[in-house]
């Protein structure tokens, strides 16, 4: 429920920004934008502001992704083989 007393904003205006500040169209090209949402008589309820960043990490030769997935299986092998040592002990 809004501060108006209505449950739903009647218009979102959406605004993208690229790197270098400027206005864009393309969702894609955005890093950061803004959300803005107005009640019935035109005025402004709320206002969302998000950023987006992609940083790779520099000393990392493959994507985050992989790394993760390579992290997992190590910590499950590790994992396993602790489990293997106490259960023979």
């Amino acid at each position: 429920m809004r501060r108006d007393g209505s449950k739903h904003a009647d218009r979102r205006e959406t605004v993208y920004y690229d790197a270098d500040g400027r206005t864009t169209e393309d969702p894609a090209r955005a890093v950061a934008g803004e959300i803005a949402e107005y009640g019935p008589h035109g005025r402004r309820l709320r206002r969302t502001r998000f950023f987006l960043s992609r940083s790779e990490l520099p000393w990392l030769p493959f994507g985050e992704a992989a790394f993760l997935l390579w992290a997992l299986a190590a910590l499950l092998v590790i994992w396993a083989s602790i489990g293997l040592v106490l259960r023979f002990l």
